[in-house]
């Protein structure tokens, strides 16, 4: 039995973890206040240059672009394969398993040879420095060999996700300017067979150089322009691809992210900068070192994939797991069987992969030998305290530290969390700003706000691994609120609170500000009555959103997924009794919709744009981000039956 936490608890990291932490010392906050931004030199000391760097920043008049390691030469392929197969040539850095059981072990040895033998066979093909390659390929090793090969030549990648449609991948490639691309004939997810090839070559102009993974059984056909990947690899093996030394401001890759209205954007990452970031924080915040064996969930093709499946912990020098399938295939006990077979040490996830473990059962993971764990982490979204308790006690055994982090693609790496080897825990909320990163709540006209008050999240300078506009066109993340903070560089567009302690709870992006009550509006934020929402009993996840009310003008509506065997009506009332008790009876939800699952995209997010059209009555428009849309038909009836009573 499992002891019962407080809403107000904090919980202190397990001895045992600390005496063994890569970080302890608390000192570590007030040295890079005080040593900022020579600070930054501890992380880029994380890897090998080719060509030491000068100077560590060289600040520009528009802020946060500034240029990192000014002077600095490195090659990324290096970093992450070559330096570890010279001196632990037969540790493994990846262990694949298929979703159909088969098993590969890359050693570094393994990864460097066949990343090296790509980058020749690539260049035969025609791929030059500074050429931009697309990788259409799902969780299969060739897909971070194929990264790393193209780091090695010096060509920034683009990954695009495998279930993305060939009109999708057809713009990506235009909007890249990528000539080139690697793909795969097809993969398993789910218990189907999903193939690639006909999409590839349906939407891919022929004057494309395609490289083809064979992954399915049976022979490949080959159209004109397309090459066998194990064809390229031999016609490489002999080719002698020495790694190319990239300035560090140079772009290692290319990559987009999706809004919560779906819409991409796209970015780059510079070499330097973003890969001694990456390193930096998967030691600092996840504790990674070399040899561990470590295990992050999130598909490749998304940031936390290049973060912090690929070249944080490649670069520290740890095994990497890598599983091709649904974490739900063919059962419920495949995370745990992960877990236990390769001894798994830092386990990495989303918050809405947790629920699902926590709905499937407690009997699967304390069915299986998950004594090898020492971290538990969670990414992507807000994670209640339930569920963050859930994780804690029955997959870490209160005694891995859990680190809840925030961040984005445009920051590269973790940026607000707690440091576990120094930090309490508080389920719910993040964490303090990682030492360095200097995150403030503040309100509409840039001054900060009080403890508990909602505000706006920013940081304050800049950090290494801040992202670069695409075409050096200035992105879109200022608003009216950021042109007000002319001292805060970077806007995150996210609404926030923190406490007396500094810790930061995320609450949602900041067009989620709805006006509740009749006469008197108070503008609270959706995030805020999503928490107290999800608070009450019964819950299991809650998503608020703003619709249209013929009386108040605007008004929240809840979407809510409830727990096996709650009741619908009494359900209800206990939402409306946390919201009253957490905020305001004016801030109730409109609605209270019950739905088994929301809609979500490929990365995880709610498509809070569809929920919005839902309660409005409005046409759903594009659908084709979410990876779930047989819900909407549900829902729909749902929001139609609610608004009829």
């Amino acid at each position: 039995m499992h002891r019962t936490f407080r809403v107000e608890e904090t919980i202190a990291p397990p001895e045992e973890f600390v005496e063994q932490a890569n970080v302890t010392d608390e000192g570590i906050y007030e040295e890079f206040e005080e040593n900022w931004p020579t600070c930054w030199d501890r992380a880029a000391d994380l890897l090998d240059w080719e060509r030491p760097y000068r100077r560590t920043v060289r600040e520009y008049d528009d802020p946060p672009y500034h240029r990192w390691f000014v002077g600095g030469r490195l090659n990324a392929a290096a970093n992450c394969a070559d330096r570890h197969a010279a001196t632990a040539p037969d540790r493994p850095a990846i262990e694949w398993l298929g979703e159909r059981g088969e098993t590969r072990t890359y050693t570094y040895a393994d990864l460097a040879g066949e990343a090296a033998a790509l980058a020749g066979g690539l260049r035969e093909l025609g791929v030059c420095e500074g050429d931009t390659v697309a990788l259409y390929m799902p969780r299969v090793p060739e897909l971070p060999v194929t990264m790393l090969a193209c780091a090695r030549l010096g060509a920034p990648h683009l990954v695009v996700y495998a279930g993305y449609s060939g009109e999708l991948l057809r713009s990506f490639l235009d909007d890249a300017g990528a000539d080139h691309l690697v793909t795969c004939d097809g993969y398993y997810y789910e218990g189907e067979t999903r193939a690639l090839k006909p999409v590839v070559d349906e939407s891919v102009s022929p004057g494309t150089e395609t490289v083809v993974v064979d992954r399915l059984p049976g022979d490949v056909s080959l159209e004109a322009g397309q090459h066998a990947y194990d064809a390229v690899l031999a016609e490489g093996r002999d080719a002698d691809v020495d790694p190319v030394q990239r300035d560090a401001e140079d772009a290692l890759f290319l990559t987009y992210t999706s809004d919560t209205v779906g819409e991409p954007t796209g970015m780059h990452h510079a070499t330097g900068g973003y890969l001694s970031y990456v390193a930096w924080t998967a030691r600092l915040v996840l504790d990674v070192e070399p040899g561990d064996t470590y295990w992050c969930s999130a598909g490749i093709e998304w940031i936390t994939g290049h973060s912090y499946v690929v070249y944080g912990p490649l670069a520290l020098g740890a095994t990497v797991v890598l599983y091709e399938g649904a974490p739900g295939e063919p059962d419920p006990r495949r995370p745990w069987e992960i877990i236990e077979r390769y001894g798994v040490d830092q386990f990495y996830t989303t918050p809405t992969a947790i629920r699902t473990f926590r709905d499937w059962g407690e009997e699967h993971p304390a069915s299986h030998d998950l004594s090898s764990l020492r971290l538990l982490g969670t990414v992507g979204q807000r994670i209640d305290p339930e569920t963050w308790r859930w994780f804690y006690t029955c997959v870490g055994g209160e005694r891995c530290p859990v680190v809840d982090t925030w961040w984005q693609a445009e920051t590269g790496g973790i940026a607000v969390s707690t440091v576990p080897g120094i930090c309490q825990m508080k389920p719910g909320s993040v964490g303090p700003p990682l030492p360095g990163i200097d995150a403030l709540v503040v309100n509409a006209d840039g001054e900060e706000v009080d403890p508990g008050t909602a505000g706006y999240l920013t940081i304050g300078r800049p950090w290494p691994g801040m992202y670069r506009p695409v075409d050096g066109q200035e992105a879109e993340y200022r608003t009216d609120v950021a042109e007000t903070c002319e001292d805060w560089p970077y806007f995150a567009e996210d609404g926030a609170t923190v406490d007396g302690d500094g810790y930061v709870t995320i609450l949602g992006r900041i067009d989620d500000v709805i006006n509740v009550g009749y006469f008197s509006k108070t503008r609270v934020h959706a995030g805020e009555i999503e928490r107290a929402v999800a608070a009450a009993d019964g819950v299991s996840e809650a998503s608020v959103v703003c619709g249209a009310h013929d009386l108040k003008g605007e008004a929240p509506y809840a979407f809510v997924v409830p727990e096996p065997g709650a009741h619908p009506g009494r359900l209800r009332e206990r939402i409306a009794a946390s919201v009253d008790d957490s905020l305001a009876t004016v801030a109730r939800p409109e609605a209270v919709y019950l739905t088994p699952e929301l809609p979500r995209t490929d990365a995880g997010h709610v498509l809070r744009r569809v929920l919005e059209d839902l309660v409005d009555g409005e046409p759903l428009g594009d659908t084709s981000a979410l990876r779930n849309p047989g819900i909407l038909d549900r829902l729909a009836v749902e929001v139609r039956h609610r608004s009829s009573d």
